[in-house]
């Protein structure tokens, strides 16, 4: 039995009238750590453990980290995760809840993710965020349900950190006969290291992570996530935080369900109906979650964005 569920496949027929077109919702908030990680993450370490592993070491900045926690507990193997200063306070009470060790280290997810390399020990298994293609065979089940559902969308859009979904999805689209619906990767501006990576045609690593969703705060992409452009056609949005907030409170009041703005962000795309999606008929939008915020944070944050714009 895997540690992921099937997700809700839902028509949103709210924002449908919103933007006039039809968009359909693959809820991953509902997954059983808050967020699509457990998706890809639970897979690999179901696969890390039948091989022998005997405990779980990963980095995160927030989602990956409990999803490797809710894995490990379920498992019953031990897990020890290495967190940035930026994670949400949320995050890491919600995996010390999962009987997790947490270590908080670094300013940013690369530092953490280097730290976590130097905890490694012979039995230990490293579960990277999103760089690691059992992740990416795990995160592309997501595509297989909405295919058996006999959905095939004109377009998906998905919020891009590390690449990992956005991989995932791919691999999926390929193995179900959907290579040509074309994804819409959106970030936002701070955390933008894949739309500066196609425009560069090479990976770009970003100096700092100015955006407010620092969970999608990697500073340079998987290889992967470039590769697929090649390939697969990507088209890139970059959106400011404050549609990302929100887009969240909008998404809260037509759906009742809290994501935190990296997830917002992807729904800011069809909230403010942004170029990319123009001619589609009929939008995935996958509702990838994450536990980084509350209702309550996102107002305080609406009122920051607007202090400062």
């Amino acid at each position: 039995m895997p540690l992921y569920i099937e997700t809700p496949l839902v028509e949103s027929h709210s924002i449908s009238r919103k933007v006039g077109q039809t968009i359909w919702l693959k809820m991953e908030s509902a997954q059983p750590s808050g967020s699509f990680k457990t998706r890809g993450i639970g897979y690999a370490c179901e696969e890390y453990f039948k091989r022998g592993a005997k405990r779980f070491i990963a980095s995160s900045g927030g989602n990956a980290g409990l999803a490797v926690a809710f894995a490990g507990r379920r498992l019953s193997v031990p897990v020890t995760i290495v967190v940035p200063e930026t994670a949400s306070k949320r995050a890491v009470n919600l995996m010390y809840l999962e009987n997790a060790e947490v270590i908080v280290h670094g300013k940013s997810l690369d530092e953490a993710h280097r730290f976590a390399l130097s905890l490694m020990q012979p039995d230990d298994a490293y579960i990277h965020p999103f760089d690691d293609p059992l992740i990416w065979r795990g995160h592309a089940s997501l595509i297989d349900e909405i295919f058996l559902a006999g959905l095939k969308p004109d377009a998906i859009v998905l919020s891009v950190g590390g690449g990992g979904l956005l991989c995932g999805v791919i691999e999926g689209l390929k193995r179900n006969g959907g290579a040509d619906v074309p994804v819409i990767a959106v970030e936002t501006e701070g955390a933008d290291s894949y739309a500066k990576s196609l425009n560069a045609g090479r990976l770009v690593e970003l100096a700092t992570i100015s955006s407010i969703a620092t969970t999608l705060g990697a500073r340079t992409v998987c290889a992967q996530a470039l590769a697929y452009s090649k390939n697969h056609r990507i088209e890139s949005v970059v959106l400011p935080d404050k549609l990302a907030v929100s887009a969240s409170l909008q998404f809260l009041k037509d759906h009742g369900t809290v994501v935190e703005p990296a997830c917002g962000v992807a729904l800011a795309a069809v909230y403010e109906k942004v170029a990319a999606l123009s001619g589609y008929k009929t939008i995935l939008v996958i509702v990838c979650g994450g536990v980084g915020s509350t209702a309550d944070d996102l107002v305080e944050l609406s009122r920051r964005e607007c202090d400062v714009t």
